[in-house]
């Protein structure tokens, strides 16, 4: 099913692009977009979760949240994430709730809202897309 969607999705977005919307995407590829995907899969540990994250297709890394609930996906973390070399790159606390089959995603810094994202379960974990947030 999960083959399906995606082949149905890419189909959908070749017509698009093939039906004129290529100019204004195809102009617009050369800005950095303000979006970054994570997979969070369980970790090893109860209440964990393992993160690999990029941002914007430029920067990547992984992350570990932990404090979250030992069932499921929705609850509160606190996640560190690491570049691609390793080195520490953000710390949040992270909010993930479901919303009916979906879930909602906030990274807060200092009682603030950085980034909110929206996401699926998936075969190996929860993904999410994700934007920062603008002051």
């Amino acid at each position: 099913m999960h083959k399906s969607f995606f082949v149905e999705a890419s189909l959908t977005a070749l017509m698009l692009a093939s039906g004129g919307a290529s100019v204004g995407l195809a102009s617009e590829a050369s800005k950095p977009l303000n979006i970054g995907f994570v997979l969070y899969t369980k970790g090893d540990a109860p209440g964990t979760l393992n993160a690999r994250w990029t941002y914007q297709n430029v920067y990547s890394g992984k992350g570990l949240a932990t404090g979250g609930p030992k069932e499921g996906f929705a609850g509160h973390y606190h996640v560190r994430y690491y570049d691609e070399h390793g080195q520490f790159s953000d710390e949040y606390d992270l909010v993930i709730e479901r919303a009916g089959a979906f879930y909602n995603a906030s990274w807060i810094t200092n009682g603030k809202v950085s980034a909110g994202g929206v996401g699926m379960e998936v075969e190996k974990g929860l993904a999410i897309g994700w934007r920062r947030v603008a002051d």
